[in-house]
């Protein structure tokens, strides 16, 4: 092997490595704030992926989700909590709040339309 050929193959080991990383890598949880009336509240960016994508909750209590849509790509057009029978248009380059009351704890994906943004409300 010359040094071309090595090159070549730690740059595609690291490739690897960092798709890895990227879509199965240990994600950061954002628990909810909690206001003065008992609603747990949060803003969740949406620009090629939800940002925070892991949130975590209490049982019992009302949430309020507050997606601000940062862009106009068509994945992102809506968002899919199905385990709370939610889904709802989010117009580009505003915020569009979502509120439920989780009545049973566990994890539950949200997505887009499209199934392919992902996010995980954690219930506790």
């Amino acid at each position: 092997m010359d040094n071309i050929e090595i090159a070549v193959l730690i740059g595609g080991v690291a490739a690897i490595a960092f798709v890895l990383w990227y879509f199965f890598g240990e994600r950061q949880v954002v628990s909810a704030t909690a206001t003065s009336k008992g609603t747990q509240e949060i803003v969740v960016s949406v620009k090629g992926g939800f940002v925070p994508d892991r949130i975590e909750v209490k049982n019992g209590l009302p949430v309020r989700l507050h997606f601000y849509r940062d862009e106009t790509d068509s994945c992102s057009e809506q968002v899919v909590i199905p385990d709370f029978r939610i889904f709802a248009n989010l117009p580009a380059f505003k915020t569009t709040t979502i509120e439920f009351t989780p009545d049973k704890k566990g994890e539950f994906e949200f997505t887009c339309g499209m199934n392919m943004l992902r996010g995980k409300i954690i219930v506790r």
